[in-house]
């Protein structure tokens, strides 16, 4: 598993290099108007002295490569640059916004799990019956509405007319324990919970209809062992095996920020510091944002082979035997 750990760690260097030469060269291709944008950020009257003078200034009259290779190695070194609107270092204000996505990803995760697994193994077990059709309809709307609908749906019923939750996070800036505790956090993870439980509940129901048809679950019914035993030593283990596939794929999505659903309520995470960068033309900061992705799926992805070796014995990493 070492070998296995290492060799994905090496393959995580080709695609970094290949994502952050690929994201920088449409920036170089901007480079004009991200020029433009930052003297008229700074109020400055806009001409093509002062254009020349500050393409000088940040570089972006060198060669493409050199730029890169420029850009690269402060990269290695923890050095992403200088933002072109706050003038503040990139790193330093990226990872600022972090804890925020960090808590709101660990929230919207928890809730779905907690409303996914129970809702999907309910479905499978009473197959057919009025409850799994009441389940089946409620994923079905859940998955088909988009997220900032939902959004505006919370913030109209619980925002404007119940008057129990903001609008907008009165926690930005903060972590911890002061962000769980205040309710800036509900709305922004209902909104992701209700999409993800909603796709989850489906295929957990499915994951449990296929394995009840197995026959080692005929079998253990007819030594009289219970079916609460079935479901919970053989049967989940089965769908936290679907599950982890699914957690891989959204826990991505989230750390990566969510970027209409921070926009809508305001959290101050990388989403929305994304979404304002990029209206800005900030390249720097849409650099960093394009780097942390890269390094988040290849991570996550590691990370569920990892859980999937350690939840079915039966699957091999890295070829082994």
């Amino acid at each position: 598993m070492k070998h296995y750990i290492v060799r994905r760690l090496v393959q995580l260097i080709p695609i970094l290099i290949g994502i952050t030469l690929l994201s920088f060269g449409m920036m170089y291709l901007a480079g004009g108007d991200a020029v433009t944008a930052v003297l008229e950020n700074q109020g400055v009257a806009v001409t093509q002295e002062l254009i020349d003078a500050k393409r000088h200034e940040l570089g972006l009259d060198q060669p493409f490569l050199v730029q890169y290779f420029n850009w690269l190695g402060g990269l290695i070194t923890g050095d992403m640059g200088t933002s072109y609107v706050s003038g503040k270092d990139v790193f330093t204000t990226f990872t600022s916004k972090l804890p925020a996505t960090i808590l709101l990803t660990f929230t919207s995760v928890l809730a779905t799990i907690v409303i996914a697994v129970p809702l999907g193994i309910l479905a499978a077990v009473k197959q057919n019956r009025f409850t799994d059709y009441f389940i089946r309809v409620l994923s079905f709307v859940g998955n088909s509405l988009p997220n900032f609908f939902v959004a505006l749906l919370l913030i109209f019923v619980f925002a404007i007319n119940l008057g129990w939750l903001p609008v907008i996070s009165a926690n930005i800036g903060k972590t911890g324990i002061e962000a769980i505790s205040g309710p800036g956090i509900i709305l922004p993870t209902a909104t992701l919970a209700i999409a993800m439980a909603s796709k989850y509940t489906r295929q957990i129901r499915a994951t449990v209809l296929d394995e009840l048809d197995k026959p080692y679950v005929a079998g253990a019914r007819a030594r009289g062992v219970p079916e609460q035993r079935i479901l919970t030593k053989s049967v989940l283990k089965s769908v936290m095996i679907m599950l982890v596939t699914l957690l891989a794929l959204s826990i991505g999505d989230l750390l990566g920020g969510t970027a209409i659903v921070e926009t809508i309520f305001q959290w101050d995470g990388v989403g929305k510091l994304a979404v304002d960068s990029i209206t800005m033309r900030d390249y720097p900061m849409i650099q960093a944002y394009v780097v942390w992705m890269a390094i988040i799926y290849v991570a996550v992805n590691l990370i569920a082979d990892l859980l999937y070796h350690y939840l079915d014995p039966r699957v091999r990493l890295g070829g082994e035997e």
